[in-house]
């Protein structure tokens, strides 16, 4: 008697946690302020990418632009990728970027970013 007493009076109490009309939700308040914008991981870990790239780049083309060319290893690496140079930084980065340069992608958008480079797009 005693639990049947007991879970009784829970079930009533959890019963002023169940919504009892979900059709008819409150209206939101529009003037809320906009929620800030974090970045994602990804954001993260490709800005910290875009800085060993930058280096490794400029290591093999001294005194050239970079910029462009580091673009288009950004734009052709996999998130692991990108994880791997940002985790072996300027000493283990050489393989993975000499990888992703290697694919046709990667070579045609460097190619291009030459060619506009030199005015001859």
């Amino acid at each position: 008697m005693r639990l049947s007493l007991s879970l009784t009076v829970a079930a009533l109490a959890l019963s002023g946690c169940v919504m009892q009309n979900p059709g008819q939700m409150p209206p939101v308040d529009s003037n809320l302020p906009p929620i800030a914008s974090v970045p994602s991981v990804d954001t993260a870990a490709r800005t910290t990418a875009r800085v060993v790239i930058n280096r490794e780049m400029a290591r093999r083309l001294p005194g050239a632009n970079v910029a462009p060319y580091t673009d288009c290893v950004i734009d052709n690496a996999s998130a692991s990728e990108l994880a791997s140079i940002v985790s072996s930084g300027d000493a283990g980065a050489a393989g993975t970027v000499a990888g992703i340069v290697g694919r046709p992608a990667t070579s045609q958008c460097i190619a291009r970013a030459a060619s506009s480079a030199r005015g001859t797009a």
